[in-house]
């Protein structure tokens, strides 16, 4: 099973990006997925979740800014972001685990990351 990250970047304040992660190995049905992010110095932190059923949770700080979602044709997960904020910055990962409760700690798997970085 493989999870590969891509379509981070430099952006500035207020703009958008979109990343996306392809799973190969496996088909997303039945998983749990979502978006992790980690900064240099602090603990990872869950962004966004998608389960099984296609509901969906954010943490507060991206309520209203950032939509996950998933392309079951394709087998990728995406996550857009929009209007983002300095504190936006941080190594993304995405994680897939049959439990949502698991998604932030201890995923069952999580690709390598892709960065993030928000300037003003």
């Amino acid at each position: 099973v493989q999870l590969v990250e891509s379509g981070g970047g430099s952006v500035q304040v207020g703009g958008s990006l979109r990343l996306s992660c392809a799973a190969s190995g496996y088909t997303y049905s039945g998983y749990c997925m979502g978006w992790v992010r980690q900064a240099p110095g602090k603990d990872p932190e869950g962004v966004a979740i998608i389960d099984s059923d296609g509901l969906t949770r954010y943490v507060d700080s991206v309520k209203g800014r950032f939509t996950i979602s998933k392309d079951y044709a394709k087998n990728t997960l995406y996550l857009q972001m929009d209007n983002v904020r300095l504190d936006d910055s941080a190594r993304y990962y995405c994680a897939a685990d049959p439990s949502c409760d698991w998604i932030t700690t201890k995923p069952d798997y999580r690709g390598q990351g892709t960065q993030v970085t928000v300037s003003s």
